[in-house]
């Protein structure tokens, strides 16, 4: 009996191994087939109301008002006293320096919430930056460049931090002194008469004009959160293109949001478009899904820069109307 018993193990054993051998009418060049990432899935975004209320006194903090977006507000800071210049373009401080920061209310007052803010700066002023952000205790989630060859050279410091709005704004009003940031800002260009053909259309959204600037902020489909909680659309998450009129022709920058597996096809679109791709990064430390954001520059005619981001847009997952041109 144990005899035979040995014999079957035996069997079912000589079986098992040969089952694991490569198979003989395949050869060792053949590649693995690659594994595809399965579709993204976060869920069902919430509906985010605009804010009708604010902080009494917060107007005093800055010396004016915050805009009220939908489940935010925010204040904007345009470097107007920089002078940059970049391939023989006077750059609008609005086009690509502003200092911004957002506050999220998570309670029902209002009286504590998410704050996230790009503070620009020279790099001779990030020492004393820093050590005030120190001091205040306000994080920082990323220190980059957005654009490449840029006269003076302007960098970004990303900022966040959980607290109540009037502290944070003050200590935030201590961080902008010991730099040259503007607080107010005046600009008496005007927006009337501009033309900028199809790029609306061809992008399928509908931009803020400013000036000689047509701005576009764009989200994506997914429900992204930071620390676990969820993040309202345009704060700090949608993707930005920027045109600033050059003669006829147009500067366009800006940032696409990005998730992984996206990186390297919008990089090869840019690219061959002769969109140059001037910095890759993350913005953000505890986002959920996990983003990239891809800045990006060039000076060429309106219409054939609109196409090709038209097109980075329709391989991604970014709410716009696909395909349509």
């Amino acid at each position: 009996m144990l005899k035979k018993f040995n014999s079957i193990v035996l069997l079912i054993l000589m079986v098992s191994c040969n089952s694991d051998q490569p198979d003989s009418s395949t050869t060792s060049s053949q590649p693995a087939s690659p594994k595809l990432l399965p579709e993204l899935s976060t869920g069902t975004k919430s509906d985010f109301k605009k804010i009708t209320y604010l902080p009494a006194g917060i107007e005093n903090i800055f010396g004016k008002m915050p805009s009220k977006e939908n489940g935010f507000y925010k204040f904007s800071f345009p470097r107007q006293d920089l002078k940059v210049m970049l391939d023989g373009v006077k750059i609008d401080p609005r086009f690509a320096f502003t200092t911004w920061f957002a506050f999220m209310p998570q309670d029902s007052a209002g009286s504590s919430g998410m704050l996230m803010g790009d503070v620009v700066l020279l790099e001779s002023e990030f020492k004393n930056v820093l050590k005030k952000l120190d001091e205040k205790g306000i994080d920082i989630a990323a220190i980059h460049n957005h654009l490449l060859g840029e006269k003076p050279k302007i960098m970004y410091l990303h900022v966040m931090s959980m607290g109540k709005p009037m502290d944070l704004f003050n200590s935030l009003k201590e961080v902008l002194s010991v730099t040259a940031t503007p607080l107010k800002t005046s600009f008496t260009d005007t927006a009337q008469n501009m033309d900028w053909g199809k790029t609306e259309d061809i992008l399928g959204v509908t931009g803020k004009k400013e000036g000689t600037i047509l701005k576009f902020s764009i989200p994506r489909n997914e429900r992204i959160k930071d620390a676990g909680v969820e993040i309202p659309e345009n704060f700090g998450v949608n993707s930005v293109i920027n045109f600033q009129k050059v003669g006829t022709k147009a500067a366009v920058t800006g940032d696409f949001v990005l998730i992984p597996s996206e990186v390297n096809t919008v990089q090869k679109i840019l690219t061959r478009g002769n969109i140059i791709v001037t910095a890759l990064h993350s913005h953000m430390l505890f986002e959920q899904p996990r983003l990239f954001f891809m800045h990006f520059w060039a000076v060429d005619d309106i219409e054939k820069i609109s196409l090709i981001l038209h097109d980075v847009l329709s391989s991604t997952n970014h709410a716009v109307l696909r395909n349509k041109k």
